[in-house]
């Protein structure tokens, strides 16, 4: 009789354990890679760099400019006839500078009093890590649908020139893309 009673009991509790399993829902894995991610190519790199010239131009600014993907890996680059080449190496880093940091280049805090000191160690962070960043303006993210996809980075004029010049690029792609939909 003890082992009809353990036999009794092992099956109601395997009938339980499987009516419980029935109610109870498997949490949902996270996907292992993004799909359908907005990524900056070559084409659109080049008409970034190409509306970011034309502004330069005809304001009579000669500049380096500089586009990055989301990652800070060059795309695109061009040096106007005339710009100093210095500032090849300083449009770069603007660009990354905005990639990484996912925000535009330009003295820190952004929404307040710029700090001398912070900005005096950001310039010397910059030197250690191989210029990577910059608190330099002239650095200007790109985001589309609400995603940033890379960044221009403008060398050559003041910051506020490097800067206008490299947002008209940016307004170019986002009006290219606005008449694609």
């Amino acid at each position: 009789m003890p082992s009809l009673r353990m036999s009794i009991l092992v099956g109601a509790l395997f009938i339980c354990a499987i009516g419980h399993g029935a109610d109870e829902r498997q949490p949902v894995a996270p996907p292992l890679v993004t799909k359908d991610r907005v990524q900056l190519n070559l084409a659109g790199a080049e008409l970034v760099l190409s509306a970011a010239k034309q502004k330069a131009v005809a304001m009579g600014w000669k500049m380096n400019l500089a586009v990055v993907d989301d990652g800070g890996h060059l795309l695109a680059f061009a040096r106007m006839d005339g710009a100093r080449p210095a500032s090849a190496t300083t449009a770069l880093t603007k660009a990354v500078s905005a990639a990484t940091f996912r925000q535009e280049s330009g003295a820190l805090p952004l929404n307040g009093e710029p700090d001398l000191l912070l900005n005096l160690s950001l310039q010397h962070a910059s030197s250690i890590s191989g210029g990577k960043i910059t608190s330099l303006k002239g650095g200007i993210p790109i985001v589309i649908d609400g995603q940033i996809v890379g960044a221009i980075g403008i060398g050559g004029g003041t910051g506020d020139q490097d800067a206008e010049a490299a947002k008209a690029g940016v307004q170019a792609l986002i009006a290219e893309l606005a008449k694609a939909k």
